[in-house]
């Protein structure tokens, strides 16, 4: 048996949810926030046999798109003496960060 931990942005969470239900695959989901942008994400836990594991990875990949966003970047010390002008910056959001664990022991109880 194995865990796969993926963590997505919130805005390809719930289509990700939907095609993994359509599969008959099981996930729990889990709010999160991510440390670099303090943006919303999802962890997903999906517990799945070994065979099973390159079907979950391909339809996190089919599902969870890298795209550019434009942010506004923040003070880099919170009441730093000086003038900070924030400006915006281009960065790459969306895709997944996937993590595969051997499981040893399932109990359903």
């Amino acid at each position: 048996m194995k865990l796969v931990i993926a963590i997505v942005h919130d805005e390809d969470s719930q289509f990700l949810v939907e095609e993994f239900t359509v599969n008959n695959l099981k996930v729990t989901k889990l709010a999160s926030t991510g440390g670099f942008l303090k943006s919303g994400n999802t962890t997903l836990l999906i517990g799945t046999e070994e065979k099973q594991v390159d079907k979950v990875i391909d339809i996190i990949k089919n599902n969870c798109e890298t795209r550019k966003q434009i942010v506004t970047a923040q003070s880099p010390v919170s009441g730093a003496s000086g003038a900070f002008i924030p400006y915006p910056v281009e960065v790459k959001v969306g895709g997944a960060t996937v993590f595969v664990m051997d499981i040893e022991k399932h109990l359903k109880l």
